[in-house]
C-alpha cells in the first residue's frame, strides 16, 4: 500500500504560513545542497502530489514556469520532477484547473485518499495548504511527516494541528543553513 508522506516547512514557533498565508520566511537561512538533496529523494520517492485548492494555481504556474523558462535555475531537477507528476488538486468548488498531469478531485476526502493509497505506484506526496494538510490531519490520512524546522520564529500564523497529535520522531537531518528535516511517523 503507498504511502501519504508530508512535506511542509515550519517555524520554530510551529507555523506554516504566516497569518495571511505568508511564507516570506521559508528562505531566509539560504540554500542547502544537503537540504536540496533530501527534498528531491522525497519528490523522486513519489508519483503523485496531493494539493489543496488554495495554494494550487500559485503552485502550479510556479513550477511550470521555471521548467519553461528557467533551465538553469538551481531547483530546475526538482521543478521536472513536479511538473511530470500526476497531480490531484481537492476542491468542493472547482471542478476544472488548468495544469499539466492536474486532476481535480471533489469526493469525499478520506475515501477519495484511502482508494488513492490502494492505486499501484510509488508513494503519494502531500505540500500543502495548511487548510488542507489539516483536514488530512485530523482525518489521520498522514503516514510520514517530513517537517522542516526553519530557524526563524514569526510570532503568529497558520498551524496544520488542530488538536494533540502524537509522533515519534524516526529521524533528523540537520543541514548547513540551520533548518533541520525531522521525519516524524504517527505514534
Amino acid at each position: 500500500m503507498r504511502k501519504l508522506k508530508l512535506q511542509m516547512q515550519m517555524t520554530i514557533d510551529g507555523f506554516v504560513a504566516g497569518p495571511n498565508g505568508e511564507q516570506d520566511w521559508v528562505w531566509l537561512a539560504g540554500p542547502d545542497e544537503v537540504g536540496f538533496r533530501e527534498i528531491i529523494a522525497l519528490a523522486d520517492s513519489s508519483d503523485t502530489i496531493l494539493l489543496g485548492r488554495k495554494m494550487t494555481r500559485e503552485f502550479i504556474d510556479h513550477w511550470e514556469h521555471m521548467v519553461d523558462h528557467q533551465p538553469d535555475h538551481p531547483a530546475q531537477l526538482l521543478a521536472q520532477l513536479i511538473v511530470k507528476m500526476r497531480k490531484i488538486t481537492f476542491s468542493h468548488t472547482e471542478t476544472a484547473i488548468t495544469g499539466r498531469n492536474l486532476e481535480v478531485e471533489n469526493g469525499d476526502l478520506a475515501t477519495a485518499i484511502q482508494a488513492l493509497k490502494k492505486e499501484p505506484g510509488k508513494d503519494i506526496l502531500v505540500y500543502g495548504g495548511a487548510g488542507f494538510v489539516r483536514s488530512l490531519i485530523d482525518h489521520n490520512l498522514v503516514d510520514e511527516y517530513f517537517i522542516i524546522i526553519n530557524p526563524v520564529a514569526i510570532g503568529s500564523g497558520l498551524s496544520i494541528f488542530n488538536e494533540r497529535k502524537v509522533l515519534k520522531l524516526e529521524s533528523s537531518t540537520p543541514f548547513k543553513n540551520g533548518k533541520v528535516l525531522n521525519k516524524y511517523l504517527p505514534a
